[in-house]
């Protein structure tokens, strides 16, 4: 277990080599304008000494010869000025490009990981908490840790320079300026814990009222809104729960402002005695007015530094603190894996694909989804899966995907253990459509490429998917054809009905060419025609490889080679259409019920 003070520097440390990585030259650039102005506040206050005691001189010296050397100083400084609004001016494009830059490249790494974790998490509610609270850090948090560091580094270098002048005054100006800094850094530091700790507790109500926003401005929802009248209803409820979220936050608020006036309260009065200690040392004729100007520059200039040197470091603490809800997400290991010296996955099926005793429930739940399923689906063989819904079916298509691992058993293909193939080349030498399947906005031809994209936009075997899934006609009459950008999410787009979306899915599931090829509730959408027309070319499709077809329409499943029946998660029967029927068990039952709803 690592250790807090272990776990804080890792953090940072990981922070900062996350930007490294991204913009190694902008990190060198930004820590070399740094250093320059860092320095550079010291120059204007020595010149503006020089220039008060010349002035003084020829003043009381009625010396008017002096006015060139005065007039020099004067160009000095105005030199400096420009010098010093110049660096700023690279120094903020070079901290605005690297924002970007390491903003990219986080979204990245997020995306990366999101790919990369199990299909379980997904469906676990804390997974979408620590999701949720990288999202919100990964944008900037570690470009704002580099900053702050960076920052750290110039308030220390143009502190230590205040301080250096102030000591060659009289040391209890050096003391009073770090007792006037001290007070503000503690309260920061305090709240920041405060906010870190609120915004974990409160990351479920966030996502409950974004998840209401969702549901009044998303597409999917806007019909049910209208016909049910939930509009305001759906409204009332984000309104409530933003209420409870602004009202923590300004209470939280509230305490700030009040401790952050008493900081402030006691850095004002420290501040100005200072000034009256100064003054009082060059009324006593100890230093130069031009003296004392300088002192006191330095002095308030140096209380700026301190302060921003002690609010980086607090900033650093609270960015450490808010870098756990980054690290929470990268650091979940997916339990699915490849095994060290994988083996190939068959070109074609010999022998088979096996369920042996297998167990399978779900994290959020001990109830078994699977119990003890054992069956066989032989080389070139269309196993139809059929079942009450929740019997186990689509959970067995994602074990024999392997999007998750079984509890107990094995499964194997051609024996060996589908645990024993690398996780990408098992997958995809699989072809699947689920009865979830996604709707992607973007062209028709796109769509269908999706289900394997080393084809290029214009080959000829999406379009020969299309003809297969029923869609091709339907994409013709498109206004641009395959090029029709899909959806309404933009501009030109065309919404599809459900039945022609289903097409769209069928047509990217059948541009795979694999060994095994699954559909699970595949033509739930279409008319009886069109859904006869797909399996008869599905058929042609298929032939010589094994396939698994998920269906409620007896008409369908009829057309298998062999049937299987689920129930409660364990396989009760299986055979012909014709051996189940003259069984009279569960498919008997099922086939009856829906034949006599056509009679």
């Amino acid at each position: 277990m690592i250790t807090e003070t272990g776990s804080k520097k890792l953090m940072l440390g990981r922070a900062v080599a996350f930007v490294w990585k991204s913009s190694r030259g902008l990190t060198i650039a930004s820590l070399l304008l740094t250093i320059i102005q860092g320095l550079l506040p010291l120059i204007p206050l020595y010149l503006m000494k020089l220039l008060i005691d010349s002035v003084e001189e020829a003043i009381s010296g009625g010396d008017t010869s002096s006015f060139g050397y005065i007039a020099l100083l004067v160009g000095i400084m105005g030199g400096v000025a420009l010098l010093s609004s110049l660096v700023k001016s690279i120094a903020g494009i070079v901290e605005q490009t690297q924002a970007r830059v390491v903003t990219d490249y986080m979204q990245d790494i997020l995306h990366k990981k999101s790919i990369e974790v199990d299909l379980a998490y997904y469906e676990d509610s804390k997974f979408y908490d620590t999701m949720h609270r990288a999202q919100g850090e990964a944008p900037y948090r570690p470009t704002s840790i580099v900053n702050g560091l960076i920052r750290t580094i110039q308030s220390t270098i143009s502190m230590l320079a205040m301080v250096g002048l102030l000591l060659s005054f009289h040391w209890i100006v050096a003391v009073i300026l770090v007792a006037a800094a001290l007070p503000g850094v503690l309260v920061k530091l305090k709240f920041s814990k405060v906010n870190w700790k609120w915004q974990r507790k409160r990351t479920e109500t966030e996502r409950k009222a974004w998840y209401k926003h969702w549901l009044l401005t998303s597409v999917g929802h806007a019909k049910e809104l209208r016909l049910f009248g939930l509009g305001e209803h759906f409204r009332v409820m984000y309104l409530n729960l933003r209420t409870i979220l602004r009202k923590e936050v300004l209470g939280i608020a509230k305490r700030r402002a009040t401790a952050d006036f008493a900081t402030g309260a006691i850095a004002t009065l420290l501040i100005y005695g200072s000034l009256a200690f100064i003054a009082k040392q060059a009324f006593a004729g100890l230093i130069t007015i031009g003296g004392m100007v300088m002192y006191f520059q330095a002095f308030q200039r140096g209380l700026g530094y301190l302060k921003a040197l002690l609010g980086s470091l607090a900033g650093l603490y609270e960015g450490n603190l808010f870098l756990s809800n980054l690290f929470d997400f990268l650091d979940i290991e997916p339990s699915v894996t490849d095994p060290p010296h994988p083996k190939s996955f068959p070109s074609h099926i010999s022998k088979g694909v096996v369920f042996d005793h297998v167990d399978f429930s779900y994290s959020s739940s001990d109830k078994k989804v699977l119990d003890d399923i054992s069956l066989r689906i032989n080389p070139g063989e269309m196993l139809a899966l059929v079942g009450e819904n929740g019997s186990g079916k689509t959970t067995f298509v994602k074990l024999l995907c392997r999007l998750y691992d079984p509890a107990k058993g094995t499964i194997s293909i051609d024996g060996t253990s589908i645990k024993d193939f690398a996780v990408e080349d098992h997958r995809g030498s699989i072809g699947v459509i689920f009865q979830d399947y996604a709707k992607y906005h973007l062209t028709a031809g796109e769509n269908i490429r999706l289900g394997d994209i080393k084809h290029s936009p214009d080959d000829s075997l999406i379009r020969r998917a299309a003809e297969v899934a029923g869609a091709n006609d339907l994409i013709e009459n498109l206004p641009d054809g395959y090029n029709t950008v899909l959806g309404r999410s933009f501009k030109g787009g065309t919404e599809l009905s459900i039945g022609e979306w289903q097409k769209i899915a069928l047509a990217r599931a059948f541009i795979r060419d694999t060994p095994i090829v699954i559909l699970d509730e595949p033509t739930s959408a279409l008319d009886s025609k069109a859904e006869h027309s797909v399996f008869i070319k599905f058929r042609e499709l298929v032939q010589g490889k094994t396939s698994l077809i998920i269906s409620h329409r007896f008409s369908t499943v009829r057309m298998a080679d062999r049937i299987a029946v689920m129930d409660r998660g364990r396989i009760i029967e299986h055979g012909t259409h014709e051996e189940l029927m003259e069984q009279n068990g569960k498919y008997h039952e099922m086939y009856t019920i829906q034949a006599s709803a056509y009679n």
